[in-house]
């Protein structure tokens, strides 16, 4: 069944390009996870605050190895990206993504998460600033979108402050270990309407 308009951007926008390294402040970047990042993303999910948002635990350095491998397969395959947000010491900190790419709508939805020791300090929205900076200027989306349960205030703070205004509520939409939640839903556009 043909399209009756011309997708946003072309088949092969990101996998022509190496997925970037992307400043964020003094002492933060975002790059590409590496395999030797496994320790530490093993670690970050043994936090139960990850682990209770993202509906996901890790129970072997393999698994944590294929988590941070599978993210060169999905910039290949343009569904997905993951960057590994890490300090001065070139150490993770946090993560933030892009998931359900649509090329052919120019939008994804983002993620973001933060290990204990590095909360409070802007970390998460800085990040999620950054990769919307090079979204919308580089890689040419139109829309960035995130879901967050109603009840995870610190990641509505985060979405707040990096400009995603909430477009509404999804009724008992993720199923988390506690139940049905209802979902914040906040999103950008490239034009910066809200």
């Amino acid at each position: 069944m043909p399209l009756l308009v011309t997708p946003a951007l072309p088949a092969g926008s990101l996998a022509a390009q190496e997925q970037p390294h992307l400043p964020v402040r003094p002492g933060l970047a975002l790059r590409p996870w590496r395999d030797d990042d496994a320790p530490a993303v093993r670690a970050a999910f043994d936090c139960p605050v990850i682990q209770r948002w993202h509906v996901r635990r890790l129970d072997s350095d393999d698994e944590a190895r294929s988590w941070t491998a599978q993210w060169a397969g999905r910039w290949r395959d343009e569904s997905a990206a993951s960057w590994a947000v890490v300090d001065a010491d070139d150490r993770p900190v946090g993560q933030v993504g892009l998931r359900d790419v649509l090329l052919s709508e120019g939008s994804a939805q983002v993620s973001y998460w933060v290990v204990p020791a590095a909360r409070g300090r802007g970390i998460a929205t800085e990040a999620l600033l950054a990769l919307t900076r090079w979204s919308f200027t580089r890689a040419g989306l139109h829309r960035l979108a995130l879901e967050h349960s109603t009840g995870n205030a610190a990641s509505c703070r985060v979405a707040a402050r990096a400009g995603f205004p909430v477009e509404g509520v999804a009724r008992g939409s993720v199923r988390h270990a506690d139940g049905w939640h209802d979902m914040h839903r906040h999103a950008r556009l490239a034009t910066g309407a809200q």
